[in-house]
Order: structure tokens, then sequence, then C-alpha cells
């Protein structure tokens, strides 16, 4: 797929921990002296330029995060990944305290005011340890490209694609992702100073981590001559494979050998500190966040299957009775309700997978085929996502999960709605590399769900979620309070169709003619005041 550039106001998961690349961690270009010097990118030759715009069959979408800005979208018609938010900062430091005030609470909230944390990477290690502190997860089969701003080289925009299976994808590929990631950035004036280059992949059967170095070295090549093109040179180009990683950058055997460099041990790093500080936490492989919104599959799915096929063969004739929209929507809705309920008063513990299973056994097929249906419906997916706070939104979140699993077999496409409102509650309680994981998901079944785009455009420019929290608060609360006013608005309805008829009408009570004439069958009255049957008695003119 083609990489999406989705701009973003927010800098990162680790906003007090700012985060600069030190020349003693990849030293410029120009340095003669260093062993990390990249060498010089040659533009590219017109039999490995391509079409900027071509689409890519690839099994895994693109990623990106930048300063803010408008979106670019190399391919319209193909559905992007989540971007990864940086945590980057411009402020280096402490902070500045306020000047001196009248006012002891001014004062007392300016001593308050916490110094700013400043994380300097220096080598290619650590560069390495850092990538899935700076994604949220640990990335698989992927290619990663960092931005670096400034003199300082502070961590920027990136994009994140899967590495395509077809080698005959690569020079396009490149050519996408650093035009992506480079002009977001000359958008918004933050034009990178470098760029920072991953390729991850674990070794496939019968591999080493160093075969896979060396079979993905033309990428990561090609990578370099596409930035290299661009005038922004690569800093350094890593390779992280099998718990070791290589720098293609490093002609020099004795820091970087041809066997690799064992990877540090998680949570001994500075970034590992930092992000303990900050509270910041790395959701596992991007593989198992996926896993855990994967349909199930086996003799289990081909019952969930049958459930779905009953539900939808008595969905049909319910829908078409009068009123029967609005009682399905009741229904699923106060249905989810319970769930969530239920959900709530058995919070399993333990693996992930296990906490999945656990959730699994809280819903029966048939309460999953009812659900799964019922969200199909874009006004009961709404109100669905009014649980998204407070105590509902983690009970919420885990029955969206596991409803996304229940969509097996031919209804494979319906989990595009569960997955879309567990990307809004992740992204509502500010867990964002799992909102963009699972509206990738949504995006990747249905490219054109409008729901699931709003809201990953909405992550990846870091809006704040509070003012459409507030709109759905507002709408829970008008939809509580319909029931109230019912009697009343009733009996106004009922009142208007009993019109009074008068025994004895006057003049003004009397049926007129046509305007301006005289019509044929106008009714005259008697000098007493009564009416006048037509003739033969015939009344039929009233």
């Amino acid at each position: 797929m083609n990489p999406h550039s989705e701009p973003s106001k927010r800098t990162g998961d680790i906003p007090s921990t700012p985060t600069t690349v030190t020349p003693s961690a990849a030293n410029p270009p120009n340095s003669p002296r260093s062993p990390h010097a990249p060498k010089p990118a040659d533009p590219p030759s017109s039999s490995e330029s391509s079409d900027p715009t071509a689409p890519i069959d690839s099994h895994s979408p693109a990623e990106t995060s930048s300063p803010p800005g408008p979106e670019k979208t190399t391919n319209p018609s193909t559905a992007s990944d989540p971007a990864v938010s940086s945590p980057a900062s411009n402020l280096t430091g402490p902070a500045t305290p306020s000047r001196p005030s009248h006012s002891s609470t001014r004062a007392d909230a300016a001593k308050a005011q916490p110094a700013e944390a400043q994380v300097t990477l220096r080598g290619p290690a650590e560069l390495a340890d850092a990538l899935p502190y700076l994604m949220g997860f640990y990335p698989d089969d992927s290619i990663v490209m960092v931005a670096l701003n400034g003199e300082r080289g502070r961590f920027g925009g990136r994009v994140r694609l899967g590495i395509p299976t077809d080698t005959a994808q690569w020079p396009d590929v490149a050519d996408q992702l650093a035009e992506c990631l480079i002009s977001a950035g000359q958008e918004r004036d933050a034009r990178p100073a470098a760029i920072i280059v991953y390729l991850c992949q674990e070794p496939a059967a019968g591999e080493s981590g160093k075969d896979v170095k060396d079979r993905l070295r033309p990428l990561a090549q090609r990578l370099r001559t596409a930035c290299g093109a661009l005038d922004v040179p690569v800093l350094e180009a890593l390779c992280l494979s099998n718990g070791r990683f290589w720098s293609y950058c490093c002609p020099d055997f004795r820091c970087c050998p041809a066997e690799g460099t064992p990877m540090v041990m998680p949570g001994t790093s500075v970034m590992a500190a930092a992000a303990a500080y900050a509270g910041m936490q790395v959701r596992g492989s991007l593989k198992e966040m996926e896993a855990r919104l994967t349909p199930r599959t086996g003799p289990r799915a081909a019952e969930q299957e049958k459930a779905l096929d009953a539900a939808a063969g008595a969905l049909v004739p319910r829908m078409l009775r009068r009123d029967g929209a609005a009682a399905v929507r009741r229904d699923t809705l106060d249905l989810a309700g319970a769930m969530i309920h239920r959900f709530r008063q058995d919070t399993p513990s333990g693996s992930n997978r296990a906490r999945d299973a656990c959730d699994d056994a809280l819903i029966t097929d048939a309460e999953a085929a009812d659900l799964i249906l019922g969200l199909q419906d874009r006004v009961t997916r709404d109100r669905a996502a009014e649980w998204m706070d407070g105590h509902a939104a983690a009970p919420a979140l885990r029955l969206w999960r596991a409803l996304a699993r229940r969509c097996a077999g031919g209804f494979a496409e319906h989990a595009v709605a569960p997955l879309t409102l567990a990307g809004w509650v992740c992204w509502s309680t500010e867990d964002g590399p799992s909102a963009r994981v699972a509206l990738s998901c949504a995006l990747a079944i249905d490219p054109d769900y409008t729901f699931a785009q709003l809201l990953h455009r909405a992550v990846n420019e870091g809006l704040d979620p509070e003012p459409l929290r507030r709109c759905l608060r507002e709408q829970h609360r008008e939809a509580a309070d319909e029931p109230r006013p019912a009697a009343p608005a009733a009996k106004d309805t009922r009142q208007p169709t009993k019109r009074p008829v008068p025994t004895r009408p006057g003049p003004a009570g009397r049926p007129r003619g046509p305007r301006g004439g005289t019509a044929p069958g106008s009714r005259t009255t008697d000098g007493r005041g009564r009416r006048r049957a037509g003739r033969d008695g015939d009344r039929s003119r009233r």
C-alpha cells in the first residue's frame, strides 16, 4: 500500500522527554573521521526513477507522523496505516520560571513547574533501542524512516510501511516514502535536516539475521538514494533482526562487526528509563497487537459463522416490520449495555492472550451475532460510541475487540464497525498507538469507511478527542431525556385530530365555494337559518 502523510500537531507519547541525536550518535556526512558517515547519496538514474504515485500492493499499510500540515496522499485509493507519534520537543533544558508576582498562587505554580528532561542518544545501539519507544510497539516486517530536525537532530516526523515481498516494488516504495516524509515537513517549514532508516524483519526458516541484513541491503541503499535525491542525507540506516542490529552506513568492522551487535537488554537504556519516568509503555509487537483484532479460525469460527447466518436470517423480517429499525437499534444498544456491564463485573488477568480468551468466553455466539449485525447500522454505531470514557471505557474496548474476533468467514467485512469503535475508545483514552493499529485494520478491510477515515486523520493530526466526547455526552443526555416529554407530546398530537363540529353552524362556519365565483353546489339557507337539503333530500354535499 502507498504511504499517507498524516501530519501531527502533537509530537509524542513522551512530551516531557525531548530526544536528540548528537554528533556522537551519528556524525554528519561531511565528517571525514566518522566511521558512521553515510556514503554519498547518488542521484537516481533514469532507470531507477519511478512515478511517485504508482500503486503499491503491499500487505502492510503505511503510517506517518510529521509536523502539522495538510494531508498528502500518494495514492488515494489505498488505505493508510496509522501514524506513529514522536516524542520530539523543541524544549531543551529546564523551564524558565515566571516573574515574581504579588499573587502567591502564581509564584507557587512557577516553583512547581517541572523541568523539561532531555534524552540524548549516542551511537547506533541507542538508536536501535529507542525505536519501540518512538513507535509505541515493536515494528514487525517494517520500513521506518524518522526525520531529524534542527542542528541538534531532534526527532520529528516519521513514516512506516510494511516491507513488500516483491523486490520489484522497492524502488517505487523508496521514492514514495522519501517524498512523503520530506514533503510533509516542507509544508510546515520543518524540512528534515537528516533521516534515520530502520529495516525490521525477523529471519525466515533457514535464515539468520545476517542473511536478512544482506537480503535487505538493496532496499536500504535505494532508500538512501531516494532521500539523497531530495537533498536530505540518511544519517544512519540500521537493520534490526533476531535480537541484533547492523549498520548499512558504517564500513568499520571494529564498531559494526559482520555478525551484528546484540541489542541492549530491555529496560536498561536511557530511553527506557525516560519512558518509565513518563509512564509510557511498549505494547508488544505489531503482530501481537493485530492478533488481538484478527477473526478467529477453526471449529469455533465455523460455529460463529452459523450463528451469524441465523441472526441475519431473523433480522430481515424484523427490519420489514413497522418501526422495525428503531426496535432493532434499541435491542442492540440494550444488549451492548448488558455486555459492557458483564465485562465490567469480570475483569480477567494474565497475558493479553489469556485475557482475550476470558473475554471470548463471556459472550455467546448468538449474542455476538446480534451485536455484530446491529452495529452495521450507522445510528446504532454512533450511539455505541458513547461508551468511551469513565468506568465504561475499558469493558467497551474489550467488547469491541471480542466482536472483531467473532467476524469469521464470510462476515469478515462486518468487523469494520467494532474495529473503528475500538480505535475510537483507544484514542479517547489517550492510547494513540493502539488506536492507529485498530483503525488501520478497519481501513485495510474497507478503505472507504468514513468514520474510520475521520478518526484516523484526527489521530494522526494530533487533535484533541474532547470536543467529540463532549458532543457524544450531549447526545447521550438528550437521548436519556427523550422519554420524559413523550406523554405530553402524545396528548398534543391527538388533540388536533378531534375537531368539534357545531350542530348549528353560523355563517362563519359554513363551507364556502371556490374563490371568485359561486360554486354550483353552494348551500343556501331559508329564512330561519336552517340548511336546505338538495334535490330529493340529497345531503351528500355536506
